[in-house]
């Protein structure tokens, strides 16, 4: 299993940085950064200077998305980015959460979704593409851009399988885990691709501690954050389709407040009972952790990325450089590294 961070871009520069280099001494192959620029600072220059402090570790959103984000501007900057870090930016994207809600837009479509998945890769590749009926190429573009598509629903989910090179599934809990992929397989085999070959990320945070109650309060606003997600679905979906492990839990779902988007202790997670923190974060000592990131190896878990925004970063990173990857890590392969 390869180990990823995700950062909110509310960081200072210093410390964003201090983070992730101590990530990838930890062992670490991934660094990701959060794209809602209303909410939190800009996260390409982050990513640059991640970019200039790494050696190693592969860096990319988690993720933006085709609307806040022309695909022309979002491959111009990757294939950058690709330049200035020696090949090691990947693309993660979704059909837009919070940087989409807080300016009073839904989410994009899937066929806008795939139509900039399409466009981002080719530019990036330096391949010529159509755009609006324009033909264009970056002469200037080097090498590969590996995709990460993020989605909960079947369809999106089929998305993924047809075309990226990785999915990314937001929660912990290993039967979520394998009811999801079996869309990415359908959509895979749909579009004559392996469905081996996809990789699988599983992102959520974890709090490492034997108090259980002061850990699932730290990662409490997770769940909260999901369920997000899970609305649009049920308003899409006929809920028969969905697995109740699912969408059970946002009946009692009040409402969500943005500007307290991913906040450790925010009213926004008071609907979010014990049960659903377990399922969906990693909470507890350190064995718990082991057996849990276990499970999701077996359920066909590639990276395990942790969304590094609870509180004491530099612990958590500390505990898991010493404790757990070590244990787990498959020799810190990068996905999608070497093409």
């Amino acid at each position: 299993m390869d180990f990823g961070i995700t950062l909110k871009p509310d960081l200072e520069p210093g410390r964003l940085v201090a983070l992730t280099r101590q990530a990838e001494a930890a062992g670490f192959g991934y660094g990701w950064i959060f794209d809602s620029h209303v909410l939190w600072q800009e996260p390409y220059p982050l990513l640059t200077l991640m970019a200039l402090h790494t050696e190693r570790m592969r860096l990319g959103t988690c993720v933006t998305n085709p609307a806040t984000r022309d695909p022309s501007v979002t491959a111009s900057v990757l294939a950058t980015l690709n330049v200035i870090s020696g090949g090691r930016m990947d693309l993660g994207i979704g059909r837009g959460d919070s940087a989409r809600r807080v300016l009073g837009q839904p989410p994009t479509t899937l066929a806008q979704l795939g139509a900039a998945v399409r466009i981002i890769g080719d530019l990036a590749s330096g391949r010529p593409t159509d755009y609006d009926g324009a033909q264009i190429r970056f002469d200037w573009a080097r090498g590969r851009l590996p995709v990460w598509i993020a989605g909960y629903g079947p369809r999106a989910l089929r998305l993924a399988g047809q075309l990226a090179d990785g999915v990314i599934l937001q929660f912990a809990d290993p039967d979520l885990i394998r009811w999801s992929l079996g869309f990415v397989r359908e959509g895979a085999v749909a579009a004559n691709r392996d469905p081996a070959a996809i990789k699988v990320m599983a992102a959520a945070p974890v709090w490492v501690a034997d108090d259980l109650a002061v850990a699932r309060d730290r990662v409490r606003w997770f769940p909260a954050l999901v369920a997000n997600h899970v609305v649009d679905l049920i308003a899409r979906y006929d809920p028969a389709e969905l697995p109740q492990a699912l969408t059970a839990y946002v009946r009692d779902r009040t409402g969500y407040d943005y500007r307290h988007h991913a906040a450790v202790g925010s009213d926004n997670a008071g609907f979010v009972a014990n049960e659903v923190v377990d399922r969906f974060c990693i909470v507890g000592p350190v064995e718990e952790h082991r057996r849990r990131l276990s499970e999701l190896a077996a359920a066909g878990v590639d990276q395990f990325n942790i969304y590094l925004m609870s509180g004491d970063e530099e612990a958590t990173l500390d505990v898991y450089g010493r404790e757990i990857v070590p244990a787990l890590a498959g020799g810190g392969r990068a996905a999608g590294a070497g093409g």
